[in-house]
């Protein structure tokens, strides 16, 4: 099984701490280590690290470690491939652009005998069910709208999406704009929104904790999902199979 990491706030914030745990998951404390990326959401534009190398031992994720982007919308995952050969192709998350905007996209679980895509606009790369199903998404919205619907509207069409492409099979996937961040789970995902009165967090993968009130105001907000808790002295929510999420300024709307 993938493991994903989103975070959705308020305010530009990095996310190092949590990144730090994330990508232990990767050839350490977990097996997934048939790639990992991250998607950085800032302003109109997305900064995109990929690498097919196992996370705990990437040069890129060093990076990224030691480099503290502020966001407000950021989408991770690690693979454990199930369809499609190792490779950067092959590597989430997808990027595509919808209605002038940049859309990411990651999946963890396995679908089978998804629509076509011949006469779609949007085509894949790589040859996993994840960037299909990406693929098929942004088609059917922009059938469905040409231009950006609401909020509402747009949750409303992604609800119904998400129930077709859970018929096919596991499907548990974050996807956000930069604006908006869906979660959608078929098996397991878990959220948790920190705001104050902010207290101290320690890391599940590795002996490190945080006080986020020495790290953040008091008007600050951030959502984070995963498909496993990140911190072993905080109250995740596991959300519920079939359940589809959308946070908007850390807020689940």
């Amino acid at each position: 099984m993938c493991q994903l990491l989103g975070m959705n706030c308020n305010t530009p914030t990095d996310i190092v701490f949590s990144f730090e745990g994330f990508r232990c998951r990767g050839g350490l404390t977990d097996e997934h280590g048939d790639g990992w990326g991250i998607a950085f959401f800032e302003g109109d534009g997305c900064r995109l690290f990929l690498d097919y190398l196992p996370s705990i031992s990437s040069p890129v994720a060093d990076l990224v470690r030691s480099y503290p982007i502020k966001s407000k919308n950021v989408i991770a995952h690690i693979r454990k491939a199930t369809q499609g050969q190792i490779n950067l192709a092959n590597t989430h998350p997808f990027q595509r652009e919808l209605w002038g905007r940049y859309w990411i996209f990651a999946h963890n679980g396995n679908l089978t005998e998804l629509p076509s895509l011949a006469e779609s606009r949007f085509h894949t790369v790589g040859s996993t069910d994840s960037e299909h199903a990406f693929c098929w998404i942004l088609d059917q919205l922009a059938r469905q709208f040409e231009e950006m619907p609401s909020r509402t509207q747009l949750h409303l069409a992604m609800q119904s999406l998400a129930q077709q492409l859970a018929q096919h099979g596991t499907c548990n996937f974050l996807l956000s704009d930069g604006d908006t961040m869906f979660a959608h789970c078929s098996t397991v995902l878990h959220y948790i929104v920190r705001q104050a009165p902010f207290t101290v967090a320690h890391l599940s993968d590795m002996d490190m904790a945080v006080d986020f009130s020495a790290e953040t105001t008091p008007n600050d907000r951030v959502a984070m999902i995963a498909t496993q808790p990140l911190t072993d002295n905080e109250t995740w929510t596991p959300m519920h199979s079939g359940q589809l999420l959308m946070f908007v300024e850390g807020i689940i709307q």
